[in-house]
């Protein structure tokens, strides 16, 4: 799974770098050297003393001023590429560096001519080469395995242009996270500060003169099967990974090559729940809260949602979200009782064990699925293919809090464009 997920990272990397374009001389590349410094908020208490959070970003891209598909004109002429960066968390003998490898997108805020503010967004993965040891760094409790996901979101402000050269100082949100395969798993939060220079190396001043009425408006209806194979953990206990299955269908409309929403519906089938209840664990004993649950262990260990989707479409690229409403998930209060009580709780859970409370936040967690993504397609969507497929990579969550990372293939069938 994870050999799988970075090999589709390094493909997205490729792809958001080199985006096909009918006029490729009007390219223009650059490199941007960026040294970031901040704060990392505390994983856990008693978390291992630090001093400042700092790192250094080189990004590899292309300005997309040149470029003719109609996604560069409809989000404002984006930059894109590849990041690669260390980031040293202050405690080099327990909490040690981060190695990045993100691909980004760059957004002009102020518009397609005005470039001084723009809001750069990167998805990708990185090596941490200090981790959780219950024997050698049991306070590090943020970080379990080797490979995390990496998000990114830094705004830039330009204070200095010359012919070859911008100057630019910067800030945003820095987050890791295993994405629920491993535990503990608290995850690296930092708010960081920038200072950059975006070097470029033949770049173009303004974008071509391209308007809307160069490109027909276009609305197609879609539909989309989807199979995925994830993997998670279900406690410090049980912290073995199994699998978990989705299977999904959504239909929506996609606008202009570049946007599709749509609404859909998945089952998922977790094996940790399943095995948890067939094995006659602790809380599904016989008298204890979860005995009902050992009726029908495979429709306990399922989870039924309907969600919303949206998909940004760079060519061969799609950056996607989904948001929705968990109609069945009766396993879930396994995993919150036993992971939101007392710290460390066994296998054999006493009777008279501290065990997470059904409060406010158990209900919304409950109750919400996001999931944030890459997917790569075969053919470019710049032609809108009636048919098309992709593979993708995605961190699945409740609500917020990551549930399980996921491998999945899916196929897009286009209707006749109106």
């Amino acid at each position: 799974m994870k050999k799988t997920t970075t090999i589709l990272f390094l493909l997205a990397c490729v792809c958001l770098y080199a985006q096909n374009t009918s006029n490729a001389t009007d390219f223009s590349n650059f490199i941007t050297p960026e040294f970031v410094a901040g704060t990392t908020a505390a994983s856990n208490s008693n978390f291992p003393e630090t001093s400042s959070t700092q790192g250094l970003y080189v990004s590899f891209g292309k300005f997309q001023n040149g470029n003719t598909q109609e996604w560069a004109y409809r989000l404002g002429f984006p930059k894109t590429g590849v990041a690669v960066g260390v980031v040293d968390y202050g405690n080099s003998e327990f909490l040690g560096q981060a190695y990045t490898v993100l691909p980004t997108i760059e957004f002009n805020l102020l518009g397609r001519s005005r470039r001084s503010f723009t809001m750069n967004v990167g998805l990708g993965a990185s090596y941490f080469n200090k981790k959780f040891d219950a024997v050698t760094n049991p306070l590090n409790q943020a970080v379990s395995t080797d490979l995390t996901w990496t998000f990114r979101l830094f705004f830039h402000y330009k204070i200095y242009e010359s012919e070859t050269i911008q100057w630019r100082l910067g800030g945003g949100f820095l987050h890791h996270s295993n994405g629920h395969t491993r535990l503990p798993n608290n995850g690296y939060n930092s708010l960081l500060g920038s200072v950059s220079a975006l070097l470029g190396t033949k770049k173009v001043q303004q974008p071509l003169e391209t308007s809307a009425n160069d490109f027909q408006k276009s609305a197609s209806y879609y539909i989309s099967p989807r199979i995925g194979i994830g993997s998670n953990i279900l406690s410090l206990v049980y912290n073995d990974q199994k699998e978990v299955y989705t299977v999904a269908l959504s239909a929506g409309k996609q606008f202009h090559k570049t946007f599709k929403v749509g609404l859909g519906f998945s089952y998922r089938y977790y094996e940790h729940y399943y095995d948890y209840i067939i094995q006659n664990e602790s809380l599904v004993q016989d008298g204890r809260e979860f005995e009902n649950l050992k009726d029908n262990p495979t429709w306990s260990a399922s989870n039924l949602t309907l969600f919303a989707e949206g998909e940004v479409l760079l060519n061969h690229i799609g950056l996607t979200f989904m948001i929705g409403a968990n109609l069945h998930k009766p396993a879930y209060d396994i995993d919150w009782r036993i992971n939101q009580g007392w710290d460390n709780t066994p296998r054999e859970i006493p009777e008279e064990w501290m065990l997470g409370e059904y409060n406010s936040k158990y209900k919304l967690k409950k109750a919400l699925a996001t999931r944030l993504g890459l997917r790569y397609y075969l053919f470019g969507n710049e032609t809108s293919p009636t048919h098309n497929i992709y593979a993708g990579a995605s961190i699945n969550a409740n609500l917020g809090q990551a549930d399980f990372t996921e491998f999945s293939i899916g196929y897009v069938y286009l209707f006749s464009k109106k």
